[in-house]
């Protein structure tokens, strides 16, 4: 089956965002790319030279966080929306507590993580990047 991985796209500040990304999952970035080490027949302008182009994070087996900065030849980034958001269904419920804790700090939280009707511990928020998270644990696993 194909593999669905979200790709952020910040206005410069892709980079502090993935640390943080990183401080909360762990692992490691398998590349980081920067506007200035991309060929190109135009000249890259000095603001923009080391943006990020593309990182990833490998989040598990099946799932990778990837993301870059806009680059004034693609336009300005759009940070205010709410049509999407990254569901993370963690394996139990400390794990959902603390990507939920870690992954929250400094942002908005819309529900707090609690215990739900549907049996699960559910919660939901913007990040401090305006990245809007879900985070659900189901108590009753289906294998």
């Amino acid at each position: 089956m194909a593999a669905i991985n979200p790709y952020l796209t910040f206005a410069g500040n892709c980079e502090e965002a993935f640390n943080f990304y990183k401080s909360v999952f762990g692992g490691e970035f398998p590349y980081v790319g920067r506007f200035k080490d991309m060929p190109s027949e135009r000249s890259i302008p000095e603001s923009e030279a080391n943006k990020i182009m593309h990182i990833s994070l490998p989040i598990s087996k099946e799932t990778v966080l990837m993301g870059s900065d806009s680059s004034e030849a693609f336009g300005q980034v759009t940070t205010v929306g709410n049509n999407f958001s990254i569901s993370i269904n963690a394996e139990n419920e400390e794990e959902a507590k603390r990507l939920f804790e870690g992954l929250s700090a400094g942002g908005n939280i819309t529900m707090a993580l609690n215990k739900t009707f549907w049996g699960a511990l559910f919660g939901m928020f913007t990040d401090k990047f305006g990245i809007n998270w879900m985070v659900n644990y189901d108590y009753e696993q289906k294998h």
